[in-house]
């Protein structure tokens, strides 16, 4: 049975004045606007007193789950000691431990690490590095990418909604079909690309899982033309898809890996851009250019004592056995529940992160209101999905964000079975009211035309 609804959104004038009210608008247009007063674990906790089942988790930033007592410990601990946070003119002995770690965690001819604070911002500086390295401009990327919202990092993807307006972005960028070979090797055999940036699974792009030997092949044939493979690991690293990086499911050796999002416990922006000396030699290559490139919070003592604090819970805590294990678990309940409906296309994954795609209908009382539906805003389909978990169930979740047809599946890798198997009835009842009530359409028609008078 469905929980009760949930509070009214809260009041928030400042926000609303002074920062995004259009943002608190769609918010309360799908019953998503709450205010929450304690987070912990998988649980986001309401001021009315309601729980809310996160999985998402803040776009697989909380892999050890919110506000993890170790973390906040470790935070307490460094700020008691009152060190030297941001010197600047210093040699930050936490970045160094740090960067071991993960370079260890890494494998490979990774054995450098510059920090910065976001995954956007790492791309920027994944493409800084392999510009000098390779003394070449252009830049090769995947069709239905998401690397970020910077300009150098829209420059790596297609979707023209996230550059709509912003003017021309970095030039001699190409995108080539995701897991297409031999479209790659056509790319790089002119010998003009610097770099091939892809995600060894492609998130936003409805949860895309490469075919094996893919990753290591491209590896190779971008070797074979000195263009160099840049692997982003912002949403798909710290143990997500159940190893420390996604890449190391598919035997793959990059050159540059970047990684971030979940890096701190969710609690310090942080990102790493690990890569191999020689690319990372060709840029701080004098005294001279040793501040050639920098970034104001980059090492400071804070984010990578949070760093390693997380990284001690990811391992401590088997948290990668632990997601292989549950999220096979996950994707296979979910497969025996949802198999027969007309409008479940697939469920795929890899670790803890799955989407479950939608497709267009066929049988005739289902075409009419879902093409209506879709002439309405084609993203809302989902949406009325994603409001329905949350409002009904106190499920927290989304939509991928370059496939509103896929539902992204992410809670925090600590989750339990129950919740799992909460979440697997939860999902079941609504596309089970999708298929067999007028009212789902009929509230999801009204919603969609709210949202676009808005």
């Amino acid at each position: 049975m469905a929980t009760a609804t949930l509070a009214a959104p809260p009041v928030a004038a400042d926000y609303t004045d002074y920062v995004n009210p259009q943002w608190e608008r769609l918010l309360n247009l799908l019953q998503m606007n709450l205010r929450y007063v304690r987070c912990q674990g998988t649980e986001l906790h309401t001021e009315g007193g309601d729980i809310i089942l996160d999985f998402l988790s803040g776009y697989c930033v909380h892999n050890t789950g919110h506000n993890h007592p170790d973390i906040i410990q470790a935070i307490h601990e460094e700020l008691d000691r009152r060190g030297p946070a941001m010197l600047q003119s210093h040699v930050p002995d936490l970045a160094g431990t740090l960067a071991h770690r993960l370079c260890n965690l890494a494998g490979g001819k990774l054995h450098k690490v510059f920090f910065a604070c976001s995954g956007s911002e790492g791309v920027e500086s994944a493409i800084k590095f392999a510009r000098k390295h390779t003394g070449r401009t252009a830049l090769l990327h995947a069709k239905g990418a998401f690397h970020g919202l910077t300009c150098g990092a829209l420059s790596l993807m297609d979707d023209k909604f996230w550059k709509d307006k912003f003017g021309p972005m970095l030039a001699d960028t190409t995108a080539i079909p995701f897991n297409d070979l031999e479209a790659l090797r056509q790319a790089v055999s002119t010998g003009k690309f610097a770099a091939f940036f892809v995600e060894p699974l492609q998130s936003e792009a409805g949860i895309k899982v490469p075919a094996p030997g893919y990753l290591a092949e491209a590896a190779r044939i971008c070797h074979q033309h000195g263009t160099l493979l840049v692997i982003d690991e912002v949403q798909t690293g710290m143990y997500r898809t159940g190893t420390f990086l996604a890449s190391h499911q598919h035997n793959v050796e990059a050159d540059i890996v970047i990684v971030a999002k979940a890096l701190s416990g969710g609690l310090v922006p942080v990102s790493a851009v690990l890569m191999t000396d020689p690319i990372y030699n060709s840029v701080f290559d004098s005294l001279k250019r040793s501040i050639v490139h920098a970034s104001t919070f980059s090492e400071n003592g804070l984010a990578m004592r949070t760093g390693l604090a997380t990284l001690d819970v990811l391992e401590r805590e088997r948290l990668g056995p632990r997601a292989l294990e549950m999220g096979e678990r996950l994707r296979t309940r979910l497969r025996e529940a949802l198999s027969g409906y007309e409008m479940v296309k697939d469920i795929r994954g890899m670790g803890m992160l799955s989407g479950i795609e939608f497709q267009p209908p066929t049988s005739l009382k289902l075409k009419i209101p879902f093409a209506a539906f879709r002439h309405i805003h084609e993203g809302m389909f989902g949406q009325v999905i994603v409001m329905r978990l949350f409002r009904d169930w106190h499920i927290l979740t989304q939509i991928c964000g370059n496939n509103f047809m896929v539902l992204k599946v992410a809670p925090p890798l600590i989750v339990t079975e129950d919740q799992l198997d909460h979440f697997v009835d939860s999902i079941t009842a609504v596309v089970d009211l999708m298929h067999t009530s007028t009212s789902f359409w009929s509230e999801a028609l009204g919603l969609a035309r709210r949202i676009v008078n808005v």
